[in-house]
């Protein structure tokens, strides 16, 4: 949509792939999908889909992952709302 701007690079999700050792387990856990693994190494695919919800660093053997839990799960709650109602932010840019 022209002049909409969903939040986009706001999450606090950070991966140190030289840790990760590709067991895969931020797969199974992330609800949105925010991990593939490439080369037998978990890799940050879709960042701006991260609701920071903390399952994945919970779940990291190695503590690859860090991300500040609950940051951004509005974040990610206000996006999908405004995707499944095809609406714009106020202002067209307040959110970028």
């Amino acid at each position: 949509m022209k002049g909409f701007h969903y939040l986009k690079d706001v999450t606090t999700l950070q991966l140190q792939e030289e840790i990760c050792i590709g067991c895969g387990r931020c797969l199974e856990v992330c609800p949105h999908q925010v991990f593939v693994l490439q080369g037998k190494k978990a890799v940050i695919a879709l960042r701006d889909d991260c609701m920071e919800c903390g399952a994945c660093q919970l779940n990291c053997p190695v503590a690859a992952i860090s991300v500040d839990a609950g940051v951004g799960c509005a974040t990610g709650l206000i996006n999908d709302w405004l995707r499944e109602h095809n609406l714009r932010a106020p202002g067209g840019d307040c959110c970028s």
